[in-house]
């Protein structure tokens, strides 16, 4: 084959690539495999960095194994229902049995949908909304008296305390 530079190579190269086009569609996230994420709404704008639940802390189990207490405040980063399931994990003889807390939050959840008929993941966020104290008080000693003090408690403490009274 000897080829001329009279000839057209443009049409040759644009008629070998062709663009083609794969879209993707990604799969929604639905915790446990039921729940959707995307529809849970954290009602206290205070509380929405601490409450972790859409987009990207979606999962679809509570389990990730991340390492969420490495850096201060990282664990607002880890999902909710992980949180819950790890607060479980208390009292010496329950310490370590993740698998087992999983199971029961996954119980759980089953209930509620029953009982309710709502998305149990937005029901949990409720519930930590309304049980996390916004004012507590403190100790305030001055030469030997001691004094309480109001002062108001902040978002990561109200959730951290709602986790551990829920």
């Amino acid at each position: 084959l000897a080829f001329t530079m009279s000839e057209d190579w443009g049409a040759e190269i644009a008629a070998e690539v062709e663009p083609t086009l794969n879209v993707v569609e990604i799969p929604e996230v639905k915790l446990f495999g039921k729940w959707p994420t995307d529809e849970v709404q954290v009602g206290d704008i205070s509380l929405q960095d601490y409450i972790a639940c859409k987009d990207k802390f979606s999962k679809y189990l509570p389990h990730s194994a991340g390492r969420f207490s490495v850096k201060r405040f990282r664990k607002a980063q880890c999902p909710i229902v992980e949180r819950l399931a790890c607060s479980l994990m208390m009292h010496g003889r329950n310490s370590g049995k993740k698998l087992m807390t999983v199971r029961i939050v996954r119980h759980c959840f089953e209930i509620i949908h029953l009982l309710t008929g709502e998305n149990p993941l937005q029901v949990l966020v409720n519930a930590i909304i309304n049980s996390g104290p916004r004012e507590d008080s403190t100790r305030i000693g001055r030469q030997g008296t001691v004094r309480r003090q109001a002062v108001d408690v902040s978002p990561m403490r109200r959730v951290n305390q709602a986790l551990w009274l829920v």
